[in-house]
């Protein structure tokens, strides 16, 4: 199994840091999950990914720890 670094990016118009990452938190927890990710493998290489919302839904929906390959 390899290891991944997940980032989010979002712009926020804000008047400091902290207010710029409590509207992300507020963006997070209202259940508008974000569908751009910056994703990185062990070598640190980034490689921008957007997911499809429906496929998304989809593999969120089913447990994936059940599967003995996880173990």
């Amino acid at each position: 199994m390899h290891r991944f670094t997940v980032t989010v990016t979002k712009e926020f118009d804000a008047d400091t840091a902290e207010e710029a990452a409590l509207l992300m938190y507020q963006e997070l927890a209202s259940g508008r999950t974000p569908l751009e990710y910056s994703v990185a493998d062990e070598t640190g290489i980034p490689t921008g990914l957007t997911l499809d919302r429906e496929k998304a839904d989809e593999f969120a929906s089913t447990d994936h720890t059940a599967d003995p390959g996880n173990w």
